[in-house]
């Protein structure tokens, strides 16, 4: 299978099965994306992780579909691109973190899948490419939106005009990547994370991200509004009490599912 879903007690894991083409993007990797994504509002589901079984996390989208793509209109042509738009919404709005463990290298599409994720751990010395331009192309996937929240303006430049590739070890320098570590250890620190999400109380790590989400896209003034109510929202809830009340007991906090 070019990729599927994996769940594995309070996660579930999406992997991209396209070793041979260096894990190019393939339709039912979109939809296994999306199928985890959805299948997360299950409470039980505590994070999502997107990774590959070959050696390259995802090269990108295939050149000769979009080569074939230019027959279309251009309605139809941002209709193909919708699809993996609707994606990154997709994880964008998952109700629980999404990590993405990349082993390899991260190109085009597959550069905006990962960057799009809450957490990610990359093979160290593996490169993010945004290399569109060398085919008269643009970013797409959100890419342009997750770079300029994550690394400064002229890297992103470098990144996308110049086609320049940053190593994870630099992405993790900017704080753009959580951690870059050797290939045999991706998955267990992508699982690490996992771990330490799953300690967690859920909704508030859901309301956290959103809240993140639209610090970016907003004023100050409208980010305090967000956060008021946030915070009376969570205040009056079991998590809240749960939380609380270890914290003055001096204990662990166990919030559940």
């Amino acid at each position: 299978m070019t990729a599927y879903v994996e769940k594995l007690g309070d996660r579930l894991i999406v992997w991209n099965g396209n070793a041979d083409k260096r894990g190019a993007i393939t339709p039912l990797f979109y939809t296994s994306i999306a199928a985890a994504t959805k299948a997360a509002q299950d409470p039980k589901i505590r994070s999502v992780i997107i990774s590959s079984q070959g050696d390259f996390f995802c090269a990108g989208g295939d050149l000769n579909a979009l080569r074939e793509r230019r027959n279309l209109s251009e309605i139809e042509r941002q209709g193909k691109i919708e699809i993996l738009h609707d994606v990154i919404r997709g994880i964008r709005a998952c109700p629980v973190p999404v990590i993405a463990a990349v082993k390899g290298g991260a190109a085009g599409a597959g550069a905006s899948i990962a960057l799009a994720c809450d957490f990610i751990v990359a093979e160290a010395g593996c490169k993010f490419t945004a290399a569109y331009v060398k085919a008269g192309l643009v970013p797409d996937g959100g890419l342009t939106a997750s770079l300029a929240r994550m690394i400064p303006r002229p890297l992103a430049m470098e990144m996308c005009v110049l086609a320049r590739p940053v190593t994870a070890e630099r992405m993790e320098a900017l704080g753009a990547v959580n951690l870059a570590t050797s290939r045999d250890q991706v998955m267990p620190e992508a699982h690490a994370l996992a771990d330490a999400i799953a300690t967690g109380p859920r909704i508030a790590q859901g309301r956290i991200r959103a809240m993140v989400a639209q610090a970016y896209d907003q004023s100050e003034a409208a980010q305090l509004d967000v956060e008021r109510d946030g915070m009376a929202q969570a205040a009056g809830g079991d998590e809240a009490g749960e939380g609380i009340a270890a914290f003055l007991e001096k204990r662990k906090p166990e919030f559940g599912t």
